[in-house]
């Protein structure tokens, strides 16, 4: 949740012309990441969760490249990015560790 709040805070001042383009596309996917782990918590099946967690790691990744594409393009600065790409390289670590252990359980039979 603090990363998508910070998305939506960065993204304030970006451009007019970006409205429906990069700044809709940054926080739609900032949004689907708590939102498709949140949703896979509510699941009856570990197997469910790991299929919403794997949903959530693609929206990083979607997010991670549209934050260097902003700061590529110098919609956003260095200083305004390395904080998101850096909470979000903290947020895949935790998601690859959750779903490996999920994955593990799973295989397992428990």
């Amino acid at each position: 949740m603090a990363l998508t709040e910070a998305v939506y805070v960065a993204t304030r001042h970006f451009p007019k012309e970006e409205l429906f383009g990069l700044t809709s596309q940054l926080r739609r996917s900032a949004v689907s990441i708590p939102s498709n782990i949140a949703e896979g918590q509510g699941r009856e099946s570990t197997r469910s969760f790991v299929l919403f967690l794997t949903q959530a790691q693609g929206s990083l990744y979607e997010l991670e490249t549209q934050v260097e594409l902003a700061r590529n393009l110098q919609i956003l600065a260095q200083d305004e990015a390395q904080p998101l790409l850096a909470a979000a390289s903290e947020i895949g670590r935790m998601l690859h560790g959750l779903l490996r252990a999920l994955r593990k359980r799973t295989n397992t039979g428990n």
